[in-house]
């Protein structure tokens, strides 16, 4: 095990093994559920080479590891082995809000990677169709192929949600599955799209259509999660095989249907028409100030919220113009500032890794190697981000550019989010990211780097 001496800081860090209940990991962080966090040594994971920094927020202690987290992560848990932590006596005290975080992240997150399939699919025709390129036929069988391909990713998102929120929330994910496809069913689409009146058990139901929805299967997922743990403890062995899965489903029926689906649609629109109400009120403004505090969203994990926000305009609208193009202008800043910082720096050895940060942005899209890297260590390199993004996020917002293709990636490649309104939304997009990249690189590098670090 090559990483050996990280695993084993990581783990004396967070307390011990005995101190993990679960951890998980996203595209740069090892995201741990700790029994008690007072436990955990934050200077003995500061002071390991490897990690980047730690950071404590929707109810997780996150350890920051950067690209190289998948590799890690399998160490971890080669180390950990197959456990489970039972506790025992008072749990620790954790918000409604990081609850809600950590539920939001842990369903999202390992979804992510089908939006990116999806987009990848819906970019093409969105280049090469008659909106910019004109090289391919709208009636031809390839745009047709790619369009229905990108507009499965997005349309049955309940359902690859409705697996990844099961193993969040420890219940059977093959359940989740199925109840995911139960809410997109056609006769169940078709009633809604009719309006047609529906009951189930007799109890009236709100059809409804949940095709590119998030949080109604979310919500359904969490209930349902305590409905199979009932029927598990209650259910005699020799009949759970057969009637744990069955009554589940049965009771998920009039509850996620009737009530949980319709509230979770209403908490949507909400969230959405909130954003909207958001960003009629703050302009152009507020796009530029969403690229200049972005890196602050993630130092305490709040991002997470705005993205959620951002995935359900989109899925609503089909666009989005706002949380959006505000990333972007910062994806770019960090791109810039980690420039600026390298050809700043004078020490050979932080200059290669400010290098190694920058093509870790420009390539994986991965912004915390830079944040913590250079802006939190340096500090005056977080000027020059903030600055970019600033920048950025204004040049946007007075041009009204928007964000029509929904590809979840902050690399270079993310440029292309802007294709799918034509030619004038791309050109924009990809001005913004040069105002971004330019002035974060240039500010960086007039401020200077403090070589005392």
């Amino acid at each position: 095990m090559k990483n050996n001496n990280l695993i084993q800081a990581i783990i004396k860090g967070v307390g011990g093994k005995e101190n993990i209940k679960h951890v998980a990991h996203c595209a740069t962080r090892l995201r741990f559920n700790l029994v008690d966090e007072k436990l955990a040594n934050e200077e003995i994971l500061k002071g390991t080479e490897g990690i980047l920094g730690i950071t404590k927020a929707g109810g997780q202690f996150q350890v920051i590891i950067g690209q190289s987290v998948n590799k890690v992560y399998e160490d971890l848990m080669h180390e950990l082995g197959d456990y489970t932590i039972e506790t025992e006596g008072e749990k620790p005290k954790v918000s409604i809000l990081s609850t809600i975080m950590d539920a939001l992240s842990g369903s999202l997150t390992p979804a992510i990677s089908v939006l990116t399939v999806a987009a990848f699919f819906k970019v093409i025709p969105a280049i090469f169709g008659p909106d910019m390129l004109n090289m391919m036929s709208e009636n031809g069988d390839l745009f047709t192929l790619f369009t229905f391909v990108g507009d499965a990713g997005f349309y049955f998102f309940p359902v690859v949600l409705g697996y990844t929120a099961s193993t969040k929330f420890k219940t059977s994910p093959l359940l989740g599955i199925l109840l995911g496809a139960i809410m997109l069913h056609p006769t169940f689409v078709g009633m809604a799209n009719e309006g047609v009146s529906f009951k189930i058990f007799g109890i009236p139901t709100l059809v409804q259509n949940y095709a590119n929805t998030v949080l109604p299967i979310i919500l359904s997922v969490w209930v349902m999660s305590y409905v199979e743990q009932f029927f598990e403890k209650v259910i005699p062995d020799v009949l759970k095989s057969l009637l744990v899965p069955s009554l589940t489903i049965l009771v998920m029926l009039p509850l996620s249907l009737s009530v949980i689906g319709p509230l979770g649609a209403v908490i949507g629109s909400g969230i959405s028409n909130g954003l909207l109400n958001l960003q009629k009120y703050a302009g152009f403004l507020g796009v530029a100030l969403i690229g200049a505090l972005f890196p602050l969203l993630i130092l305490t994990g709040m991002h997470i919220v705005l993205i959620t926000a951002l995935i359900q305009v989109f899925m609503e609208n089909g666009s989005e113009s706002f949380v959006a193009v505000g990333l972007a202008a910062f994806s770019f800043a960090v791109m810039g500032m980690a420039l600026g910082a390298a050809l700043r720096i004078k020490n050979k050895e932080d200059k290669s890794l400010a290098f190694g940060y920058f093509l870790t942005a420009i390539l994986a899209g991965v912004s915390e190697p830079a944040i913590y890297g250079l802006g939190i260590r340096y500090k005056k390199p977080m000027i020059g981000l903030m600055s970019g993004g600033f920048a950025g996020g204004l040049f946007y917002g007075i041009m009204k550019a928007g964000h029509y293709t929904l590809i979840p990636l902050t690399n270079v490649v993310g440029i292309l989010a802007f294709t799918g309104n034509g030619s004038m939304n791309f050109i924009n997009g990809f001005i913004g990211a040069l105002i971004s990249f330019g002035v974060a690189a240039v500010v960086t590098y007039a401020l200077g780097i403090s070589e005392e670090h």
